[in-house]
């Protein structure tokens, strides 16, 4: 595992300039957009009779549009030709575009202005799938969470810094909008002159024939992000995240003439403080991580997203009767904090929430097919995005204030969350991991190199508490199948976890043989699918801390499916809350909370090595004094 930090990565070739070249498009998607937001809400200017909300809601759909209509052709684009090469054409594209936007910022011309809009969001299509295959060819897997983090906080400083821009080249002159084109000419420029450093990245099929029927290949590449489940359902995760945070974000700006009864400098700040949260969380994603891809804050993400959506809502219910027009002012008045808060939180939370399951796509697709797969994931994203948009209209034009559409957001948002958390629990199972490793105990992880990344194996590890799937589920990167005693997997806080985690339960063939022999036939099972089952071959939890003689069963897996067996220990465990007392039952006093918990993992052992007795041999060594 890589111990470097995420920053160094911006000192190196391979991720320097491709990071200023995103960061400079994203500063220049956000000057324009946030400049032509503030004219559209604050000069009452009108578009084919649309007032300012419905114009924010409008442009944000003009904008999503073409990652739907022109995203199955720029994934095939990624793949087939090299990747530099594609930046590089996408920047001089955007020189193009914003020669024109200048030209109409200075005529005042927003129906040329809408139309620049949408062509920037074609732009951006073309450079989605380019931006996000690039990272797993240049970046090794435990680099993947901070180079997907640093992407996602410096796109949000980008909307920092594009708000402030933006907002203040607006100000200079309101009725005279030459500062804020030369502005969008010069950064465009810049993207461009940054992208020319980029090092060339190989083309992963490069006899691809483009297939130039979007409607036809769109199908054909939502079928690529089906093939592998955990990945659509990442795709289908964050596709939610952009429905709710479009939504959020596009009302700020009619939030705060509407509700707070602000002015520019209001809307720019409540925004930069949204911006300022997304980098934090995104940020702090590696160091919660311990640089791995750790689904498990993906839950805790979403339920900070409702938590504060729902507080924003109480932040300020009812329109303001006081105008403000400086932000002093907004901040004097009561509640003022709270908002500022809330929208802050509110984008750590989507940073823990979406970087892990950018990073998952990255890692679990095919690498041949992985932007035509990112394509896939803007296709969807867009109707969401879309979708959000009508939805918000729709929901303003019934009668509703925009504090209720953020109370509605907050409650679809925990409604969906379950219903993922339920088709998928790997997520669930790892933030319950998280929770446990990184609150109750301090786990310390050793030889996370032994496991092997792909193909089948047996883990054995000794058994000392009811957490142990937890804790080994939480320590080891990839998903297990762990064969439990039956009766641990019928306690009641605990089954609902188990059985969406595919726990395969056992029992004596004294108790059940029917059940014993139903386990070895599921252990054989996942063996022949390819993946890794966990077994705790003393048959129970102990009772007095010490390893118990490992049962005969795992040379009978063995003998069915010869694969490599990696014992792994666990200890200090003994004494905690969740181990036995030596009379069977639970320990009802917590104890040994926030003890430092070591998982040793040895070498795999071969197939023709393996022996109950060797393996417990070695769980013992792994394990030493530390009971």
């Amino acid at each position: 595992m890589s111990d470097s930090n995420q920053f160094s990565l911006l000192g190196q070739r391979r991720f320097g300039p491709f990071f200023a070249t995103q960061f400079l498009g994203a500063l220049n998607d956000n000057i324009f957009r946030n400049g032509l937001v503030i004219l559209v809400t604050f000069q009452g200017v009108r578009v084919a009779g649309m007032n300012h909300s419905q114009l924010a809601n409008v442009a944000g759909a003009l904008f999503i549009l073409p990652f739907f209509l022109f995203s199955a052709t720029a994934g095939q684009l990624a793949d087939k030709y090299e990747k530099s090469m594609l930046m590089r054409r996408i920047k001089l594209l955007e020189i193009a575009l914003m020669l024109i936007a200048a030209l109409a910022f200075v005529a005042e011309s927003y129906s040329v202005l809408l139309l620049v809009l949408f062509l920037m969001g074609c732009q951006s299509t073309l450079f989605g799938p380019v931006k996000y295959a690039y990272l797993p060819q240049q970046l090794a897997t435990e680099e993947l969470v901070g180079g997907n983090a640093l992407v996602e906080s410096g796109t949000y400083v980008a909307i920092i810094l594009g708000l402030i821009v933006g907002g203040l080249a607006v100000a200079i002159d309101p009725e005279n909008q030459a500062t804020l084109a030369v502005c969008l000419i010069i950064v465009a420029l810049s993207g461009y002159f940054a992208s020319r450093q980029v090092p060339a990245t190989s083309a992963v099929d490069p006899d691809l024939k483009i297939n130039w029927n979007a409607w036809a290949e769109t199908w054909r590449i939502v079928g690529f992000a089906r093939a592998e489940r955990s990945v659509f359902l990442a795709i289908l995760g964050i596709s939610w995240f952009w429905f709710f945070a479009s939504a959020m974000t596009l009302q700020i700006p009619a939030y705060t003439q509407d509700i707070l009864n602000g002015n520019e400098v209001v809307t720019t700040s409540l925004l930069i403080a949204f911006a300022i949260g997304v980098g934090i969380g995104s940020l702090l994603c590696e160091r919660m991580s311990d640089h791995r891809i750790e689904l498990g804050l993906v839950p805790f993400g979403s339920i900070g997203l409702s938590a504060f959506a729902i507080d924003l809502y109480f932040a300020q219910p009812v329109a303001s009767s006081t105008a403000v027009a400086s932000l002093a002012e907004f901040l004097s008045q009561p509640g003022s904090w709270r908002v500022l808060i809330d929208l802050s939180f509110l984008g750590a939370f989507g940073g823990f929430y979406s970087v892990p399951l950018y990073a998952l796509i990255q890692k679990r697709s095919k690498r041949r097919y992985l932007s035509r797969i990112i394509a896939a994931n803007n296709i969807i994203n867009a109707i969401f995005m879309v979708s959000a948009s009508v939805l918000s209209i729709a929901i303003l034009k019934s009668g509703m204030s925009i504090p209720e559409l953020f109370l509605i957001l907050a409650v679809l948002n925990a409604m969906v969350a379950t219903y993922i958390y339920t088709l998928l629990p790997e997520f669930l199972m790892r933030f319950l991991a998280w929770i446990l490793i990184n609150i109750f105990y301090r786990v310390q992880t050793a030889g996370l190199e032994n496991i092997p990344e792909t193909g089948p194996a047996v883990v054995v590890c000794n058994h000392v508490s009811f957490m142990d799937p937890i804790l080994l589920g939480g320590s080891i990167r990839r998903p297990m199948r762990f064969v439990m005693y039956y009766k641990i997997f019928q306690l009641p806080l605990l089954r609902f976890i188990f059985r969406h985690a595919k726990a395969i339960p056992i029992a004596s063939a004294r108790e059940d043989e029917q059940l014993m022999n139903n386990a070895f036939d599921k252990v054989d099972e996942e063996l022949k699918a390819g993946n890794i089952v966990c077994i705790f071959p003393e048959g129970g939890i102990t009772r007095d801390g010490e390893i118990q003689r490992f049962r005969p069963g795992i040379e009978k897996i063995i003998a069915r499916r010869a694969v490599p067996v990696v014992p792994v220990a666990l200890g200090r465990l003994w004494g905690s809350w969740f181990s036995r007392r030596k009379g069977g039952g639970i320990r009802k006093l917590p104890g040994r909370l926030f003890a430092r918990v070591p998982v040793n993992i040895g070498e795999p052992v071969a197939a023709g090595d393996v022996t109950a007795a060797k393996l417990e041999l070695l769980v013992r060594t792994l394990r030493g004094d530390q009971r």
